[in-house]
């Protein structure tokens, strides 16, 4: 029962609700005693020729009036109730994706994408059912249960003693299979959280797939983890077959027992045969709660087991969060990197090294350098996906820390396109307005113009309207990166990161981008990452990265007679295309 003390928080919030529902039931309760107390009044007065006509109807009227008003008292703590689990599952669901809003790339490197979707989905569910069917079967089981005793004992106590004796073997039982199913369902959700994510994995690799013929080697690996689910769900559902039938079983004995002691007292005039009846309907009152006891552990169980899993989760803080008393101002003004060391926190390796780097505001920085020379993280620092610790270093904009700003507020003055551009489910102009849900039809198009997208866009079949498939998937590479540009140029933000975003696009398209970034960008800082030399040659600012330092700094023309790395690997791409163009004309 420590899951309805987990909730105690939401039950408090909607007290109102939940005690209008809860004395809702009580009525119910109270007026399920009245047509069995009836029906023993008329069996006493058949027995003793004192039924009349009148009173006949006066008692089926209120058989009748009883069932009616039970019908709507019925109708309205189901809105209570339910309605109250409702907003329950909505709340929770709202904290996780809050939650997972909130969480740095650390957080998904070690949490599943198809285990974060089955905490929102099933766990949640869960909860709302005991949230729900939970209250109700405990009021019901307790309430009802009580109620109907109460009475039986006033029209026979030892009757009423010697029906209940199976009952302490009853709550044994249900106890016992409580604690078995809260570990079987526990292990049962973390299996389908398993498949879960392999399914989400292989629709989102499917062309992977194909491309490696390994479409019977993911099925084999599907139905095994498929066989694993069956066999914990399985597991589940052996435990919760056992509770009808001991309930039954404890109700036949009870049954048994009333009537044949009943039967006892009513031969040597100790119970009358209209109390007896009304003494057996009342028992059959009584096998409702005790189903809902059973019930109650059922839904208890599988509630506290699936809200451990999704309060493990929200425990999880944040690594990167806002600092006490940090504006909400956008910061503004020229970049400064004062990078000691940096290391990821799951390796100990520094991927970043004395970094010292100054831009302008309103000037160009180009970040080259091998693969894995660093370019990325110097701009996921920049972005606080990642935080410095301060005797690591710090980044400033202006003359503001940028740990001293707010996520909301930093991330507003930046607009950035990543190395992988994602694209959401959406038509194109929702993609391209995902930074900017406010911007005009002609904003959009004037942006996707200057990413050097239109012309691709125009020959889609509904143009700006077009739906595209989930994470882009009939769009090229090429698309997407310009859609993703197109997406960052319409935020006008005073910063704009490209983290390799030309990679896949050609020279004339490239170039067209270059010039439109150039001239619709005045007087605002850009900071271009890439492989691709010529991609960052109009730069006021050059640094080469080489494991984690800057190994060069200057203009292109500096680095250029400098003749040191940069030079190496601009000489080294210029005869790459040389051979690409002389393959192309022989």
């Amino acid at each position: 029962m420590r899951v309805f003390l987990d909730l105690m928080w939401f039950f408090h919030r909607h007290r109102t609700r939940y005690i209008a529902g809860i004395t809702l039931l009580i009525m119910v309760a109270l007026l399920s005693l009245i047509p069995p107390r009836i029906v023993g009044l008329v069996i006493n007065s058949l027995t003793h020729n004192e039924l009349t006509h009148a009173s006949l109807y006066r008692d089926l009227l209120i058989i009748l009036a009883t069932a009616l008003l039970t019908y709507g008292l019925r109708y309205l703590w189901r809105i209570m109730l339910f309605g109250g689990a409702i907003q329950l599952a909505t709340e929770l669901r709202t904290r996780l994706y809050e939650h997972f809003t909130m969480m740095s790339p650390e957080f998904y490197h070690h949490k599943r994408i198809g285990d974060l979707m089955a905490h929102s989905t099933n766990d949640v569910q869960a909860i709302q059912e005991t949230a729900s069917e939970g209250v109700l079967t405990l009021v019901d089981s307790i309430v009802t249960g009580g109620v109907v005793i109460t009475t039986m004992a006033f029209l026979n106590w030892k009757l009423t003693i010697i029906s209940l004796l199976p009952m302490p073997v009853m709550a044994y039982a249900v106890t016992r299979y409580g604690k078995m199913l809260h570990d079987r369902f526990y292990l049962a959700q973390a299996a389908f959280s398993d498949i879960n994510d392999r399914v989400q994995e292989y629709v989102s690799g499917i062309r992977v797939v194909r491309a490696f013929g390994q479409e019977d080697w993911e099925r084999k690996n599907f139905i095994t983890l498929s066989r694993d689910v069956v066999n914990k769900s399985v597991a589940v559902a052996r435990i919760d077959s056992l509770f009808d039938p001991t309930i039954s079983v404890i109700v036949g004995i009870s049954y048994f027992l009333s009537i044949a002691m009943g039967a006892v007292f009513v031969v040597h005039g100790t119970l009358n045969l209209g109390n007896l009846t009304t003494f057996t309907l009342y028992l059959g009152q009584l096998i409702w709660p005790m189903l809902a006891f059973g019930f109650l552990f059922n839904i208890v169980e599988r509630g506290r087991a699936s809200y451990e899993r999704v309060q493990s989760l929200l425990a999880i803080a944040p690594a990167v969060t806002d600092q006490p008393g940090a504006t909400k101002r956008a910061p503004s003004g020229s970049i400064t990197y004062a990078i000691r060391e940096f290391a990821y926190p799951e390796t100990s390796r520094p991927v970043l090294k004395d970094i010292s780097l100054h831009i302008e505001q309103g000037h160009t920085l180009g970040i080259v350098g091998r693969t894995g020379s660093g370019k990325t993280t110097l701009l996921r620092l920049l972005l606080r996906e990642f935080d410095l610790k301060p005797e690591d270093g710090r980044i400033l904009i202006g003359d503001v820390s940028i740990q001293d700003v707010t996520l909301s507020a930093l991330r507003s003055n930046i607009a950035y396109a990543p190395q992988d551009a994602f694209i959401f489910s959406q038509s194109v102009a929702d993609n391209i307005a995902f930074g900017n849900p406010e911007a005009t039809r002609d904003d959009i198009v004037e942006a996707a113009y200057q990413a050097g997208v239109l012309e691709d866009i125009e020959q889609f079949p509904d143009g700006f309207d077009t739906i595209v498939g989930e994470r882009g998937t009939n769009l090229s590479g090429g698309q997407k990166q310009r859609i993703s540009i197109a997406r960052a140029l319409l935020q006008n933000a005073e910063i704009l990161v490209l983290d390799d975003t030309l990679s896949a696009v050609d020279a004339r398209t490239e170039s067209h981008i270059l010039e439109q970034i150039k001239t619709v960008r005045q007087g605002r800082t850009t900071v271009i990452a890439t492989h691709r030399l010529r991609t960052v040659e109009h730069a006021d600012q050059i640094i080469v990265l080489e494991n984690g330092t800057i190994a060069e700094q200057g203009t292109h023309e500096y680095l250029w007679n400098l003749g040191g790395r940069y030079w190496d690997m601009y000489r080294r791409q210029q005869l790459e295309t040389q051979v690409e163009q002389g393959g192309v004309e022989v």
